[in-house]
């Protein structure tokens, strides 16, 4: 079992300097366009996935491919993490051949998947024993923010390697914030994502009212895309839904895995969130339809419920 180091800010800083390995495990949606603009910014990575065709365009662009995740965490400085899941999570991260029984004393790890505050927690608790640097970095934004370096990043852990680990968040990121403890990075992106399901939710509303109440379709959506209440994370979801163009940024089933933590942390907490819980209501109905779309679909579910007549329903496994 590794041994706990005599750790310090300059060892951490001098973990995170861009002469040492990047591990990034996870080449989805997301995880592949933040890792190729570490790349172009003269990082050295070294990549895993469990498909290992989702690693070849990475590899192409001068990163290394690890055949598991063991060799990865052995010969990373710095473990980058992007998963769907807290089971996935947590199987990465445990046994004889994840991260944690691997990693080398002193190294850092920054988990960015959307997962319960307490597993991320739970990782820094586990973390720490092996003297490793664990940090919860959720990401805010969408593949395309990601391809240009415009996300923003929501951070929880030891202040000093979050500051340490800057000149890595500047490269994939727009902005960056520090949240608090442990726990804190993720808390905060559940609340963002509460603002952003939700939001979803009131514009295909609105979409669909307006429709019905006689406004041309087209007119309506570029209207509204211009409307100060409408956020620059939603325009995007106006333009592509305009064109009937629901294939997948961020997927609803992710979605719908963000709704249950943030509703799960709500009764933990005692928070009411009524709005929260039917806007999943209606992604969990399209979600059950098996399809891979994105979660600006609800703006065609609301158009068939009100009975328009172009808003036909995909057969399942059509985009």
């Amino acid at each position: 079992m590794n041994t706990k180091p005599k750790n310090s800010v300059l060892q951490v800083e001098l973990y995170t300097a861009k002469s040492k390995l990047l591990g990034f495990i996870g080449i989805g949606h997301m995880g592949q366009p933040i890792a190729m603009r570490l790349l172009d910014h003269g990082y050295r990575l070294l990549a895993f996935d469990r498909s290992p065709e989702k690693a070849k365009e990475l590899v192409r662009h001068g990163a290394a491919r690890a055949s598991d995740v063991a060799k990865l965490a052995r010969g990373a400085d710095v473990i980058l993490t992007s998963l769907p899941d807290d089971q996935i999570v947590r199987q990465l991260y445990s046994g004889p051949e994840g991260v944690f029984a691997n990693a080398r004393p002193g190294s850092v790890v920054i988990e960015m998947s959307t997962v319960r505050p307490s597993t991320s927690r739970e990782l820094y608790a586990a973390g720490k024993k092996l003297g490793l640097s664990v940090l919860d970095v959720a990401i805010s934004g969408s593949t395309p923010a990601a391809v240009a370096g415009a996300l923003t990043l929501l951070a929880g852990g030891d202040r000093p390697v979050f500051n340490a680990a800057k000149p890595i968040f500047e490269a994939i990121a727009k902005q960056y914030f520090y949240m608090g403890a442990s726990g804190a990075g993720t808390t905060m992106k559940l609340v963002a994502n509460a603002l952003l399901g939700v939001g979803m939710q009131a514009i295909a509303e609105a979409a669909a009212f307006g429709q019905k109440a006689g406004i041309e379709r087209n007119l309506l959506f570029d209207v509204m895309a211009k409307l100060a209440v409408i956020s620059p994370a939603h325009v995007g979801k106006l333009e592509r839904a305009k064109n009937r163009d629901y294939s997948a940024q961020f997927p609803l089933r992710l979605m719908n895995k963000d709704f249950r933590l943030i509703l799960e942390k709500a009764a933990e907490v005692q928070a009411s969130m009524p709005a929260t819980a039917s806007a999943f209501s209606i992604n969990a109905a399209e979600a059950a339809n098996g399809t891979e779309e994105d979660f600006s679909a609800v703006i065609r579910i609301m158009e068939q419920l009100a009975e328009l007549e172009h808003a036909a329903k995909p057969r399942a496994g059509q985009q």
